[in-house]
Parts: C-alpha cells; sequence; structure tokens
C-alpha cells in the first residue's frame, strides 16, 4: 500500500513539474517574440538629412531584433511642435526624440553644456567631419560625461541613448566679418548660451525659428543666423547671407536620442543592446551623409555663391575669451553643469 502511494506522490510531483515547465517555457517563447512598438519624433521637418536617416535607424533596430522592435518614424510637427517633444517623451506619448540638448537648457542646464557652449567643441587644426566626430564621441564615452547625462535625464524619466553629430556649426551672415568691430550691433539668429556669447562680443543675440531665418536675413530682421550645414544645402540661406563665418564656431553640432525611461525598461536586455547599437550605427552613417552636404557647400564656394569670411587672429582670441567667461557663468547654475564644464576643461587640454 505505502509503495503504491509513493507512486502515485512521485507521479503527481513528475506531472507538476512537467506542467510548470511547460507553462514557464510558453511564457518565455512569447517573451522572445513579443514585438515592441515604438514611436519616434526628430525636432527636424521632412527632408532634413538626420531625420530622414532615422528610417535607417528604425530599419536597423528591426532587423537586428529579427523584427521584434517596430518603429515608426515622424517629423517635426507631425504628432507634436518641436518644442513640446521633452515634455511628450517624458509622458510616453513618444517613446523617442531626436534633437539637440540646447532646446531644453531651460529645464537641464547640462543640456545647454551636451550642445557645445561655445568653443568647447572648436578643435584643433581642420579636422574632417569623422575626425571631429570621433573625438566628440570620445569626450562622451571615455571621461564619464555619457554617465553624468544619463544621471541627469533620469531625474527627467528619460534615458538618454546616444550622441550624434551634425557637423560643423555653420553661422551665415549678410555681412562679410574678418574683425570683431565688423560684428559689433549685428543681430545673430542663435541659439541658448550664444545668444549671451555674441553679446559678449559686441553683436546682439537673438532668437526666431529657423524656418523663419531666411525671410529675417532676407528682410534685414537679422544680419547672421547659426544652424548646421544644412543652412544652406536645405534652407539655402546663402542666397540671402552668402558670407560663412569662419573662426569661432564649434566643428561638431551635437544631437541626442532620448528614451521615455518606461518604454527603455520595458525592453528586454537583448533589445536594449539592439537599441545602442542601432544608435552607433546611425552616429556613424550619419557622419557620411554629412560629408557629402559638406561636399555640396564646397561645390558653392568654388562658384562663388558662398563666401568664406574668416575672422583674424585677435577676433579669434576675443572669442576664446568670451566663451571661457561664458562657461563659469553656467557652471554657476547647476552642480551637473559643473562638473560636465570640468569634464570638457580637462578633456580640451588632452587635444593636439
Amino acid at each position: 500500500m505505502k509503495v503504491k502511494k509513493t507512486i502515485i506522490l512521485i507521479s503527481i510531483i513528475l506531472v507538476a513539474i512537467f506542467v510548470t515547465t511547460l507553462t514557464f517555457g510558453s511564457l518565455d517563447a512569447q517573451a522572445a517574440d513579443k514585438v515592441y512598438r515604438l514611436k519616434i519624433q526628430s525636432a527636424y521637418p521632412r527632408s532634413d538629412p538626420s531625420m530622414e536617416l532615422l528610417k535607417d535607424f528604425a530599419s536597423t533596430a528591426k532587423r537586428m531584433s529579427k523584427g521584434r522592435i517596430r518603429i515608426q518614424v515622424f517629423a517635426d510637427p507631425e504628432l507634436v511642435p518641436a518644442e513640446q517633444l521633452f515634455e511628450a517623451t517624458q509622458r510616453g506619448t513618444l517613446d523617442m526624440l531626436h534633437a539637440v540638448a540646447a532646446m531644453w537648457g531651460g529645464i537641464l542646464p547640462i543640456g545647454e553644456v551636451e550642445f557645445g557652449l561655445p568653443y568647447a567643441y572648436n578643435l584643433p587644426g581642420e579636422p574632417d567631419i569623422f575626425t571631429a566626430g570621433k573625438q566628440i564621441r570620445d569626450l562622451f564615452y571615455n571621461t564619464g560625461f555619457v554617465d553624468l547625462l544619463r544621471e541627469e535625464y533620469a531625474k527627467q524619466g528619460l534615458y538618454w541613448l546616444d550622441v550624434h553629430s551634425y557637423g560643423p556649426i555653420f553661422t551665415m551672415s549678410t555681412k562679410k566679418i574678418t574683425t570683431c568691430d565688423d560684428m559689433r550691433g549685428l543681430k545673430f539668429r542663435v541659439e541658448g548660451s550664444w545668444a549671451d556669447y555674441y553679446n559678449a562680443l559686441g553683436a546682439r543675440g537673438t532668437y526666431i525659428s529657423g524656418m523663419d531665418a531666411y525671410m529675417g536675413l532676407k528682410l534685414g530682421t537679422i544680419d547672421a543666423s547659426q544652424w548646421d550645414v544644412s543652412a544652406i544645402t536645405g534652407l539655402n540661406w546663402h542666397e540671402v547671407a552668402p558670407y560663412w563665418l569662419m573662426g569661432g564656431q564649434n566643428d561638431v553640432v551635437v544631437g541626442h536620442i532620448l528614451f521615455n525611461m518606461k518604454s527603455w525598461n520595458a525592453l528586454p536586455d537583448d533589445l536594449k543592446n539592439v537599441m545602442t547599437a542601432a544608435a552607433e550605427d546611425y552616429f556613424n552613417k550619419l557622419l557620411k551623409i554629412y560629408v557629402g552636404e559638406l561636399k555640396k557647400v564646397d561645390d558653392l564656394v568654388k562658384a562663388g555663391k558662398v563666401i568664406k569670411s574668416e575672422i583674424d587672429a585677435a577676433c579669434d582670441r576675443k572669442h576664446e575669451e568670451a566663451a571661457l567667461v561664458l562657461w563659469d557663468k553656467i557652471a554657476q547654475r547647476d552642480p551637473a553643469a559643473a562638473k560636465a564644464i570640468g569634464i570638457i576643461k580637462d578633456w580640451r587640454k588632452t587635444l593636439k
């Protein structure tokens, strides 16, 4: 009788183990097959090179995840206006945003530093776009800067995914500028801390939408305007402001992709790795695109449609001096911004 009960008990246990294993195995299979549908919106309109490449970013994530990540790509202002991207991603209306951190500088002072304070990404010599991009990526990933950024964005319910480069800053002017005296009183359309920078140099920093800059330059509402190379190849500012200001600028315009923290945490680790890899792939491919964009500018320079306007050495020194004063002012606004500026100062000492 005891033997029979023992056999029955063992049978029950074995069945329970089989059912449990089958159940959890089924759940694991379901998790492995789950499709994550995500939305990303850029701060830039369709036809902008960086916005258009997000389609490739989505395709790469889909391929690397074997179809488990599906990303819908939107341009400004298809779901929300660009200035609302930060809040929309915080709330989960969007899973990701694609923009420049200067747009959120009023919320996170470190965003101004991340975007690039005046002169911070001004690199020695004349680095090509790949060398400049690599130097900035090394700054972010080899100095603890990324850890600091992720810590600060996490406080806002966001995960900082990756950095990318739009190539060098382009400042186009209606007037030729070779000395700091030439800048006095001119109205520079810029973003964030760059307004204070030009104010310190005797110009007048102001802001209007980049999409309104062409008409502002044409009508004289502004005298100069700052953007990336798309100022020429996309927005055609050179038609009304042919002078390309050389000197006192940054060699890289930094952008980023931010993730809603809940959406990020919902991804299993293998798909987080996919998103990380897809973002780095985007970084490298975007550099190649901007090489082509800069080649278009070179052709316009040769044709006399874009005119290089290089500031003299004395004016360049004044730019650097004004920048360093501004860095110290911004460092006083926020401990994280101060720490980030310290990282950049130390990094700049290593540049050759």
